[in-house]
């Protein structure tokens, strides 16, 4: 994914008026949803358009190339994710350890309609695996963060260690949520079962 094309260098548009905010909102969602399908480059910008039920010149007008597309949906979908660990942060004081760890694994799961097509934006950018690494730790740095706040007395390194093995879970979720990891019917709630003791053991109870 590059930010030049053979219409140039000009950067998406930022509609001032709502009804441009909405035209704008239903073009990125109609590029999240055929992204998310059939991958970054096999999207095209008119089937973004007819995905949305706009002019090809409407899509055009707020964006100059599929580039400028993509490098919004990503700014949008890591915004959204940063958003949601951030508040998860301000609400760990009043979890458990059994709460906190129910959110966490369901997390990405609940996460994904709003930030479908990430995989398809990371794995096409340029520089992939920065983001790869950028989306990684941001990741894990929130869920530490909710951990220490849910348990105070956890150090940063432990917390750390944790937050990792807790984001595989979630990961595994995600997996079996889309049907790409190995599942049968009573496998997510075993996993939710198992995660909500290890939280609770390594956490110990609300203090």
């Amino acid at each position: 994914m590059n930010s030049t094309s053979s219409r140039g260098k000009r950067a998406a548009l930022q509609p001032r008026r709502a009804v441009g905010r909405q035209r704008v909102a239903e073009l990125l969602a109609a590029a999240s949803d055929l992204m998310a399908e059939h991958g970054y480059e096999a999207t095209t910008m008119a089937e973004i358009a007819s995905k949305a039920g706009a002019k090809i010149g409407s899509l055009y007008r707020f964006f100059p190339n599929k580039e400028a597309v993509g490098e919004v949906l990503l700014q949008q979908h890591m915004a959204i994710v940063h958003d949601e660990y951030e508040a998860l942060e301000k609400r760990a004081a009043d979890l458990s350890p059994e709460e906190l760890a129910d959110i966490l694994i369901d997390l990405l799961a609940v996460l994904y309609p709003r930030v479908k097509s990430l995989p398809a934006l990371m794995e096409a950018h340029t520089d992939r695996t920065e983001i790869r690494d950028r989306s990684r730790q941001q990741a894990l740095a929130g869920i530490s963060a909710a951990l220490r706040v849910c348990a105070s007395g956890l150090d940063e390194q432990t917390a750390g260690d944790i937050a990792a093995v807790v984001l595989n879970n979630m990961k595994v979720m995600l997996g079996m949520t889309l049907k790409d990891a190995p599942t049968t019917p009573g496998a997510p709630d075993e996993l939710r079962h198992m995660n909500r003791l290890y939280l609770s053991a390594r956490l110990g109870p609300r203090q």
